[in-house]
């Protein structure tokens, strides 16, 4: 008796060739899972590459589709990968690091093809970078202090520093110490940061401006944190007039992603007139500055080499670390963010600030207080 030939639903043909397209699986594999012919599957997917060319035509008059194509699980299945595509070119945008944590053990994915869709190299999955030794960590820690103390000193002077107090250390040493701590001397020069390449740069709207109001003007900033045993960032969000701390993170490297998120939660307890930061890479990233304009908050940055641009959110630095980081010498980043925790509570809801009429900054931004 001859076999009666198998019939399939577009939705099921449309279903394997994404598959196809996909390319996580061969068509041999495919083909056993679904039981049809790899032959079959390369038809289907030669089939959904044709229409999807006509699908994502640009500059073209496209042919009127008819209502049951345009409601046919083909055409369907063909939107949704172009929704795919859209989405994977958003996420190579991201940065390396981020998509490097998405590779792991999984049981279907092979890290080389995880690597691939990644975009990354597979080689960064196992290589372990260098540690700083004890004796860098060590000067960072002086030079961290010493910066806090004379934000005008630059690698020259702070290695003249070093040198008078019986550390043997060259310029180059110290120049790339302070690059890797994100710290360079307030003074205009050759060597301020620079935003990154193609980055849109925005005034400073702040120049003579009087701070009267809550939510008036916030501005963030990064700041390096040493532990016992290594280093970590700290990127915090400040109200100005009340000095109360909206929001924190923690990272152990300085890409923007974590100052997005600072930003974001900072958000959920208000929208500041005006949001000020430096010229940092990770402040004039769209990441970052599409968040405020989606807001319409009004963006400002501080002038080249100008810290001072920032005052507040440096006087924090400063209380931050001379109240609590060094005194402490957190041992690791999970020591130090449950210390952090502590702290700034602390400093938001006990601290009595001066400034602020003996005021605590979470008195003065909830009920929206005039200083005297």
């Amino acid at each position: 008796m001859r076999k009666k030939r198998r019939t399939f639903s577009d939705q099921f043909k449309a279903k394997v060739a994404i598959e196809a397209i996909r390319g996580v699986k061969t068509l041999a594999e495919l083909a056993t899972e679904y039981k049809v012919h790899p032959n079959q599957i390369s038809d289907w997917k030669k089939q959904v590459q044709s229409n999807a060319q006509e699908l994502f035509a640009t500059g073209k008059k496209q042919k009127a589709k008819t209502e049951d194509e345009l409601t046919s699980p083909l055409y369907e299945e063909i939107g949704r990968l172009k929704m795919d595509i859209k989405w994977l070119k958003k996420a190579m945008s991201l940065p390396v690091a981020t998509r490097r944590s998405w590779v792991g053990s999984d049981p279907v994915y092979s890290i080389r093809r995880q690597c691939r869709l990644a975009g990354i190299s597979r080689s960064s999955i196992y290589y372990e970078p260098a540690r700083e030794t004890e004796e860098n960590l060590f000067l960072m820690r002086l030079i961290d202090e010493q910066y806090l103390l004379h934000p005008e000193f630059g690698y020259p002077r702070m290695t003249d520093w070093l040198r008078e107090n019986g550390y043997a250390v060259n310029r180059k040493r110290v120049a790339r110490l302070m690059q890797l701590m994100g710290l360079q001397a307030i003074t205009p020069g050759p060597h301020t940061s620079k935003p990154g390449p193609g980055h849109k740069i925005y005034p400073y709207l702040l120049r003579n401006v009087d701070i009267e109001n809550v939510n008036q003007v916030w501005s963030t900033d990064i700041t390096y944190i040493p532990m016992r045993h290594g280093f970590m960032y700290l990127a915090a969000v400040i109200d100005w007039y009340s000095r109360y701390v909206l929001a924190w993170e923690l990272s152990n490297t300085m890409e923007s992603l974590f100052c997005v998120d600072a930003l974001k939660l900072a958000l959920t307890k208000g929208n500041p007139g005006i949001f000020n930061t430096d010229q940092g890479s990770q402040f004039t990233s769209e990441a970052f500055t599409e968040v405020l304009l989606d807001k319409d908050i009004a963006i400002s940055m501080d002038g080249r080499g100008r810290a001072l641009d920032n005052v507040f959110i440096e006087r924090l630095w400063w209380t931050v670390k001379y109240e609590d980081i060094y005194p402490r010498s957190y041992s690791n980043g999970h020591a130090l963010y449950r210390g952090l925790s502590r702290y700034f509570n602390y400093y938001n809801k006990v601290r009595k600030n001066s400034a602020l009429d003996k005021q605590t900054p979470f008195e003065v931004f909830s009920h929206g207080a005039v200083i005297d």
